[in-house]
């Protein structure tokens, strides 16, 4: 299953003591690495909402963002004391180190987040529908990342596609590749006068064909082709090997192309590197 490392989802929901509101985003990273915003009332709960995302998420950089919008009515206010004292505390430490600061507004301090609280809401209750609202907007995420992730999937695919067939042609090439050796030996020693034996042209070719056999290299990419539709089909996080196999391509494609003496072989050398780097800005999306 192959999952991006990009996705957003949004879920809201309203209940007697307000309307919670979640969104999720997320963009490539290497780690994971999540950020999360709430409101003050919804702090205590961060720590389970932080475990449920790492059991479910294994890289990318996110962001979750939490809005709770009390529902409005005649509910009792009442005042967070120790929240206040330890305002009124950092209030009085800069006061006694700066000169002419004005008077404190009351009003002001009940502004300041956490201060001013609805005596009658349910916290426990609130903290809970947040706990199960996220776990939905969560699977939200996932199917986002997922269906991504098939789009990924499937233009890598088609690129492996792409590196078989050009595999293939140069395989079907290397016999006349060999015989482009023989007879660029035997004008060679034509135009300088020396006549080669059969004997001496053969072990001739034998030795340029060695130096420029691919054969090793031709099965090395048939065996990554397989390899990356494997890791496709895996579970959990596959980026990283994905990201690893896209370096071996590149190490067969380069000693491809430095052992060419053949311009259409060049060619595919060239070829196959062009897919190679196609593949590899799709691999940094995928977790």
């Amino acid at each position: 299953m192959t999952y991006s490392m990009t996705a957003f989802a949004r879920k809201e929901q309203s209940y007697d003591f307000g309307t919670l509101q979640i969104e999720i985003k997320s963009v490539n990273q290497r780690y994971l690495e999540p950020t999360f915003r709430l409101h003050e009332t919804l702090r205590p709960v961060e720590m389970k909402l932080r475990e449920a995302l790492k059991q479910k998420v294994k890289r990318g950089k996110l962001e979750v963002t939490v809005r709770f919008h009390v529902a409005t009515g005649e509910q009792a206010l009442d005042i967070d004391e120790a929240r206040l004292n330890a305002v009124t505390r950092v209030l009085d430490k800069i006061q006694a180190r700066v000169d002419n600061t004005s008077a404190i507004n009351p009003m002001e301090l009940l502004q300041y987040p956490g201060v001013l609280i609805d005596a009658e809401l349910d916290v426990e209750q609130v903290h809970a529908e947040l706990i199960s609202l996220f776990g939905e907007a969560l699977d939200d995420f996932l199917a986002g990342r997922q269906r991504e992730g098939a789009v990924l999937a499937d233009a890598i695919k088609e690129r492996l596609d792409g590196i078989t067939e050009i595999v293939a042609g140069i395989r079907a090439e290397v016999p006349e590749w060999v015989a482009t050796f023989r007879e660029n030996l035997r004008e060679k020693a034509q135009n300088l006068g020396v006549e080669l034996d059969a004997d001496r042209l053969e072990q001739e070719v034998v030795l340029l064909a060695q130096k420029a056999d691919v054969a090793e290299e031709l099965d090395r990419l048939d065996g990554h082709v397989k390899e990356c539709r494997g890791i496709l089909k895996q579970k959990g996080a596959i980026g990283r090997k994905l990201d690893f196999l896209m370096q071996e391509f590149n190490r067969e494609a380069n000693t491809l192309g430095s052992k060419s003496t053949k311009e259409s072989i060049t060619r595919h050398a060239v070829q196959l590197k062009v897919l190679i780097e196609q593949m590899r800005e799709q691999v940094q999306n995928i977790e």
